[in-house]
């Protein structure tokens, strides 16, 4: 069997966009169904504020012999809906994130099968050719001008992450640790707390920060080494980490080819962020006010939207944290539609074009069939974003929600969004219902 060869990813991702080179035949059939395990290839390469450059293994003194540097393993399935057609479910622990938005094919010139599969809520894809098992490509990221291609390869009829070897664990990392990321010269540190469930080699959790969490991860622990990753369209987390003597960890952390940092990590019981209810806060006490363009184009201000209490959601569509708060929001909005609520989503997005923004926000709308009206507020830079609504202290994080009363007057201010991945998830349920339930009653009086 021969593969492609990286020289030849430029010319086919122009094969693939160009409907004339490719013949949809029957193909797909040979693409099995059932379990793959897929690694993207990270470049191995010095942190961007390190100026020594010097690799971050050494730094750490670090040694990962269980698996490949900078290859990140995720697994998912394929199963076929029909005869001919099937969908792509990427597995990160316990979340199954679902791709249908799939096109098959066979290259004419190469004499090959083609892939192509969308992941179009975050605007990436992955594409490649496919031959004897094997899918080999890469996953691109549209919305980067840097870094924006990573090496792809998938090899069905397996379902490990990392690897098969069963070393016994120096030790049970179950349990709530408090962690610091950023540890590099030019870097500004900032806190986390981890969330760790072990069963012998087998590990799962996150990683909770007072911006949000770093979603479902899934790895293993090897004597005194972890590993753990995600991959669900937007996000390419890789964590390894060395188990000291004395029970803290020192690790690296990569997010897809263009940042890694190193983190450090001890076992606490009660480990604990920032209030989230506390970070962005007012300095004004005006009402709220704003007018921004909706999917169509048309501007609205938030005078014109009638309701006793309404929600205002900071958000961007590449952002999965924000996905995850608004299903919560959906879900919340079904279980109580006796209430008189409001909801409006301010979109923060990468790209700056209407000719671009304004697709993607209603690919969105429609996909997730968000009810309430959805505006484009700026960009996502949160320096430009704080700009956009100066009556706030700045924006540290997307998604950030504010709640207000009758009057347009902000009651409660909610930053970052630690979610179903995390042990705050219900509390923060809780937290909210109990909020809108308040100021409902104060408004009724």
């Amino acid at each position: 069997m021969r593969l492609i060869t990286l020289n030849l990813f430029s010319s086919l991702t122009i094969l693939l966009l160009c409907t004339s080179c490719l013949v949809t035949d029957d193909h797909f059939s040979r693409l099995p169904n059932g379990s793959w395990r897929g690694v993207l290839k990270l470049d191995s390469r010095p942190v961007s504020s390190n100026p020594k450059g010097e690799p971050l293994p050494e730094k750490l003194n670090l040694k990962f012999d269980e698996v490949t540097d900078g290859e990140l393993p995720f697994t998912f399935e394929i199963t076929y809906i029909t005869e001919d057609s099937f969908v792509m479910d990427l597995i990160n622990g316990t979340e199954k994130i679902r791709a249908s938005e799939i096109y098959f094919g066979r290259d004419k010139y190469l004499a090959k099968d083609t892939f192509r599969i969308n992941f179009p809520t975050y605007d990436t894809y992955l594409h490649g050719l496919y031959e004897e098992n094997v899918m080999e490509g890469e996953w691109v990221i549209n919305y980067r001008t840097e870094f924006n291609k990573i090496p792809f390869v998938a090899k069905f009829g397996q379902n490990h992450r990392f690897t098969q070897l069963k070393k016994e664990p120096m030790m049970n990392l179950t349990g709530s640790w408090e962690t610091e990321f950023g540890l590099v010269e030019g870097e500004d540190p900032y806190p986390g707390v981890a969330e760790f469930k072990q069963t012998g080699n087998y590990l799962t959790g996150t990683f909770l920060t007072e911006t949000g969490d770093y979603r479902y991860l899934e790895g293993t622990v090897q004597l005194n080494k972890l590993y753990l990753s995600v991959f669900d369209g937007s996000h390419a987390f890789l964590f390894e980490g060395k188990i000291n003597p004395d029970s803290t960890i020192n690790g690296i952390f990569r997010s897809g080819k263009h940042y890694q940092t190193i983190w450090k990590a001890k076992p606490q019981k009660n480990s604990t962020l920032r209030d989230p209810n506390s970070i962005t806060q007012l300095v004004s006490d005006q009402p709220l006010s704003f007018e921004f363009p909706d999917v169509n184009g048309n501007l609205v201000s938030l005078n014109d939207i009638k309701g006793k209490v309404k929600i205002i959601q900071l958000f961007g569509t590449w952002c999965p944290n924000c996905l995850d708060e608004t299903n919560f929001i959906l879900d919340y909005l079904s279980k109580n539609k006796e209430k008189s609520i409001s909801v409006i989503g301010l979109a923060f997005e990468r790209y700056s074009e209407k000719e671009k923004v304004l697709p993607i926000l209603t690919s969105y709308k429609t996909r997730l069939m968000i009810p309430y009206p959805i505006l484009w507020a700026g960009s996502y830079n949160k320096k430009e974003a704080s700009k956009v609504l100066p009556m706030l202290n700045g924006i540290t994080a997307f998604p950030t929600l504010l709640i207000l009363d009758e009057n347009n007057r902000v009651v409660k201010i909610h930053t970052g969004f630690n979610g179903p991945a995390t042990s705050q998830y219900e509390f923060f349920k809780r937290d909210f219902e109990e909020s809108i339930e308040k100021i409902i009653n104060i408004s009724n009086k």
